[in-house]
Parts: C-alpha cells; sequence; structure tokens
C-alpha cells in the first residue's frame, strides 16, 4: 500500500494496520511519531509517505512553504541521505540517537527548542504537592469548590457533546489553530484508539482532553485539551483529574510542544516539567537551519556529540 521512493502516497487510514504498530515500537517518546498524530496532522504539514528500499519509511511535509523529511525508524545509508538533503531543506523531528549519527557524518544539526516536547510525571500532576504547585492546587480547589461538575471518560456516547465543546473554542478565536485535526480527531476516536476524558459544569460540557501511550509504554501524550466558559481553576482541574485516571503505568505525561509561543512557552514552564524530549533539526548547510529558526542553539559536531 505503500509505494517504493522515490514514489510517494498520501497518508491515509488504512495505512494505520501497517504503521501503528511501528510507531509503537519506538522509544525515543518523540510525540509526532504515533500513526494517529501523522495522520491527523497530514493536511497542516502536506505528509506524504514512502517505503525506501532498505524497508525503512520516509515521511516528508511542508512547514510555512519549506520542505522537510523524517525518518522516525532509522537512518539509511549516506548515499540517500545526501541525495535527500539535497532535495528537501531540512531533516525535522531528529532523536537525540538520530542526532548524534547525523553530526558524525557531518551534517549541521541544532537543536530544535520549539518544538522540544514537555515531559511532566503524572504522579506530580496528581499530587499537586509542595511550594512549586502551590498556586494550580489553589485553583483546582477554588474550581471544586465553586461549582458543579461531573467527569467522565471520553467515550462514544459523549462525543456530540466534546464537538459542542470543540465548535464553541472555534467560535472564540480569530484563528482556527487546529480546529480541523481536532475535530477529525473525535469522529475518529475509535478507529485512532484514542482515549481521553470529559468535564460537564452544571451539567453542561465544559472541556475534554484526548491522546494515547506513546511508544515504549511509560509514557501518555495529551494531543488535545479544549475548554470553554469561563470557569476559575477550569484547565488546572481538568489537568490533574485525567491524570488521576491515567493507569499507573504511565509515569510521564508528554503534554507536546510551544512551538516557539512564548505565552503558551510560560504556562508549560509553570507546571514544572520534569524534562524535555529533545528534537533536532539537521541539513547540508548552518546558514539553512538559522533561516528555519527553530529556537536552538546551532551546534558543531564535537559540541553536539559532547552534549548526548
Amino acid at each position: 500500500m505503500i509505494p517504493i521512493y522515490p514514489e510517494l502516497s498520501p497518508v491515509h487510514i488504512d495505512l494505520r494496520p501497517e504503521l501503528h504498530p511501528l510507531f509503537q515500537g519506538l522509544k525515543d517518546g518523540i510525540s509526532e511519531f504515533t500513526f494517529a498524530n501523522i495522520y491527523l496532522f497530514r493536511d497542516t504539514h502536506k505528509y506524504q509517505i514512502s517505503q525506501l528500499k532498505s524497508g525503512l519509511f520516509l515521511i516528508i511535509g511542508r512547514d510555512n512553504g519549506k520542505s522537510f523529511f523524517m525518518l522516525p525508524f532509522g537512518l539509511p545509508e549516506k548515499d540517500f541521505l545526501d541525495e535527500l538533503f539535497q532535495k528537501f531543506v531540512s531533516m525535522k523531528c531528529v532523536s537525540e540517537k538520530q542526532a548524534s549519527k547525523l553530526a558524525d557524518m557531518g551534517y549541521f544539526v541544532v537543536e530544535d527548542r520549539n518544538n522540544f516536547d514537555y515531559l511532566y510525571l503524572r504522579e506530580e500532576l496528581v499530587k499537586l504537592t509542595g511550594a512549586k504547585f502551590h498556586k494550580k492546587k489553589n485553583l483546582v480547589n477554588v474550581f471544586v469548590s465553586k461549582y458543579l461538575y461531573e467527569g467522565k471518560p471520553l467515550l462514544e456516547e459523549y462525543k456530540n457533546d466534546a464537538l459542542a465543546i470543540l465548535e464553541t473554542w472555534r467560535d472564540s478565536r480569530d484563528n482556527p489553530g487546529d480546529y480541523a485535526a481536532a475535530k477529525e480527531a473525535l469522529e475518529k476516536m475509535e478507529e485512532l484508539q484514542l482515549c481521553g476524558g470529559i468535564y460537564y459544569v452544571d451539567k453542561k460540557p465544559a472541556a475534554y482532553t484526548l491522546g494515547e501511550e506513546l511508544g515504549g509504554g511509560e509514557s501518555f501524550v495529551i494531543h488535545f485539551e479544549k475548554a470553554i466558559g469561563d470557569y476559575k481553576g477550569m484547565y488546572q482541574f481538568v489537568n490533574q483529574s485525567f491524570a488521576a485516571i491515567l493507569p499507573e503505568k504511565y509515569k510521564f505525561i508528554n503534554r507536546e510542544q510551544d512551538l516557539g509561543d512564548e505565552g503558551l512557552r510560560q504556562a508549560k514552564m509553570t507546571y514544572r516539567p520534569a524534562g524535555f524530549i529533545k528534537k533536532y533539526r539537521a541539513a547540508l548547510y548552518a546558514d539553512i537551519l538559522r533561516e528555519i529558526g527553530s529556537g536552538g542553539k546551532e551546534q558543531s559536531s564535537k559540541a553536539l556529540k559532547g552534549s548526548i
């Protein structure tokens, strides 16, 4: 179903049986590397996929008019990599292991800070103990004491309520953001095996969260979280409440990247991340990486190898 390079195919739902197990086998914890994420954002990033003769899969796309490629399942031979770097502007979502190997091969590599995933300890988000979470805990307490609320697993029977939340969220914004992907995620929850929670205030749908297990099995990634209404402490309550119902096997919650948005970065940092899933960009020339502006520091091969 997936053509051999240089032929390319759009990403469609029928590819899930082949690709989902491969993504689940990855251990790097990169939030983009799930079938659901690639599928849901296929139009946003113009994703296409191809199979290499080595059996690896190549994903190509575009951001802001600039082409990129991704190799989630491994690196091919250098001759073929050279061809890809000549054809596409950069390689995106480079893992730490890949970054080291690419640096050894002589490619320019830079931290893609804007796309670092924020990683939180699930237990800390549940308990919110200590001075560093004092404000968050107070906001949760305000919400719990002030509103009549109810939380439920986001099952198919509550899908229309979640869609209503999403529509109201969209109507309140000047730009659509991830609306299209979020809508399709709700419509295809069962096909994509996504799970989440939905929250009601005064018996009215008010918020939902939706995500999935990442490869390796110890992290759960939140792909979408939407809330409506002027309920003080709503987001903090949803964050804590959903973390509390996740199975204990999930040590970490991955809340994805900030995309360089300073307000979002500040908000994510207030939850005191336990760490980051670092991602890198690679290219043939250093000036390409500076032009992309990924929010990270350019590093020489020597410096990069010493930091990984």
